[in-house]
């Protein structure tokens, strides 16, 4: 990995001293000054990963600083360091470009994990321009985001198979990325230049699929006043994507098996069998190994198409790559919009990093889609503008944190139940002001009990005892 370098602005002697030392003790290569204009004049001499500039500096500000540097080099990112954070402050540093900004005090660690964030950002709009670069030499290229050891190892295993003829069987849940995934795959092999053909199994109904899929000839049905070639015959060369195979019907089941074995179909209404040349990816949210079981998906297309198996993680389970795909479908939506915000607010951003996302990243690209659209333009987006299902989440997410983190280390079993019937005995005991019979019908338990439950309690005073013994 190349070496991460810092440019720190800092007037504080002592703070600018132990700033740098972290930073290096973290792998950083930190270049320290004390004004603003000697920052400015450092990075027109050579180009940083990140600055991080105190708001309040003799000379020009903070501000002045982020706005400087990225006209110098537009990679850069910026981090604002102040003890004033007020909305303001945050929309201004964000309208000159910088990614956030650090409130003090601030710990050690608050610091290296906005670092780490920044250069996430910093390698997605990297990647982001290797692929525009690459577009416009004409050629498609198809783009996982995602910067978590579950995407990378994603993009790994693509760029592994991309070139082969397997069959890969695509698995997640709904809104993983699985088109973009088989996307990848067939825009990275030999077959890229071949058509991709997607088909949504579940969204075409049964009556209509398999001419969807294999065509027809003239005068099969009603209405088929023309022949017409089917989604494989149009995919001849390149890739059919059959997205949602498990809601296929087992008939259907049948001719997609004989497509894979024999290379082979025949039109709806047709005679004639028609060879093409096809790869199939496949992708379901479902268990395909239990559907076999229960005997609603083929066992015998279930183990072809189960060639190579490729699972999309849920974005629960990748977290850290949340503020990367906020970033990404921010700048995408505000260019199909034509509108542009000033991004998101550090609490905004808290918030849906503790959503559970059901929807996935869908879900995460619609309402981002919908916070470009109804927000004014040049803002910045803050909890407020966010679901009721969000801000919910955080707070019963807050709520269960308190509740873990005032827990005892270890519970004793027996001491909590013992306590917990001692409790309900004395409620019982003073709702029938003493009764010890009438407390007993209250519990639901015979009056033996109740009294032998008492002595081991001591909740018997030595007369009552006494009694009790002498009463049995």
């Amino acid at each position: 990995m190349s070496e991460r370098t810092v440019l720190l602005i800092e007037d504080e002697t002592n703070l600018r001293v132990t700033l740098t030392e972290v930073l290096e003790s973290h792998g950083y290569r930190v270049c320290s000054v004390a004004t603003g204009e000697e920052g400015v004049e450092a990075a027109s001499k050579k180009p940083f990963d990140i600055v991080v500039s105190d708001l309040r500096l003799p000379g020009i500000s903070g501000i002045d600083v982020i706005r400087a540097v990225k006209s110098i080099s537009s990679y850069t990112e910026g981090i604002v360091i102040t003890g004033y954070a007020t909305v303001e402050t945050a929309v201004e540093a964000m309208r000159v470009g910088a990614f956030t900004y650090l409130q003090k005090p601030f710990t050690q660690e608050e610091l290296c994990i906005t670092l780490e964030k920044a250069f996430e950002h910093q390698s997605l709009k990297t990647e982001n321009a290797f692929l525009k670069t690459e577009m416009s030499k004409g050629r498609r290229v198809e783009s996982i985001v995602g910067l978590s050891p579950e995407i990378h190892r994603v993009r790994e295993i693509i760029a592994r198979i991309a070139d082969s003829d397997s069959t890969v069987l695509l698995l997640g849940e709904s809104g993983t990325g699985k088109e973009l995934a088989a996307k990848a795959l067939h825009y990275g092999s030999a077959r890229s230049a071949r058509p991709f053909v997607p088909i949504n199994c579940a969204a075409i109904p049964e009556d209509l699929l398999e001419s969807e899929l294999f065509g027809y000839e003239k005068g099969a049905f009603t209405g088929a006043g023309a022949t017409k070639i089917g989604r494989f015959e149009a995919a001849n060369e390149g890739t059919v994507f059959l997205d949602e195979i498990g809601d296929m019907s087992p008939a259907l089941q049948v001719k997609i098996l004989r497509v894979l074995q024999e290379k082979e179909f025949e039109r709806v209404g047709g005679r004639r069998s028609i060879k093409v040349d096809v790869r199939i990816i496949a992708a379901t949210n479902q268990d395909l190994e239990r559907a076999v079981d229960e005997k609603r998906f083929r066992g015998d297309l279930y183990y072809r198409l189960n060639v190579i198996p490729l699972r999309l993680p849920s974005l629960r389970e990748r977290r850290e790559d949340i503020q990367v795909l906020l970033r990404h479908f921010m700048d995408k939506v505000a260019g199909r919009k034509k509108k542009s915000l000033r991004g998101l607010s550090p609490e905004a951003v808290r918030l849906l990093e503790a959503y559970d996302w059901p929807g996935n990243v869908r879900e995460l690209e619609n309402l981002v889609e919908r916070l470009v659209v109804l927000k004014e333009p040049d803002t910045l987006i803050t909890p407020k503008d966010l679901p009721d299902r969000i801000r919910k989440r955080a707070r019963e997410q807050h709520r269960s944190e308190e509740y873990i983190a005032t827990m005892p280390e270890g519970i004793d079993f027996n001491a909590a139940v013992d306590n917990y019937e001692r409790d309900l005995i004395l409620d019982a005991m003073a709702k029938v002001k003493g009764v010890k019979k009438k407390a007993a019908e209250y519990l639901g338990i015979n009056r033996t009990t109740l009294i032998e439950k008492m002595k081991r309690k001591g909740l018997l005073g030595p007369n009552e005892e006494h009694e009790e013994t002498v009463r049995s």
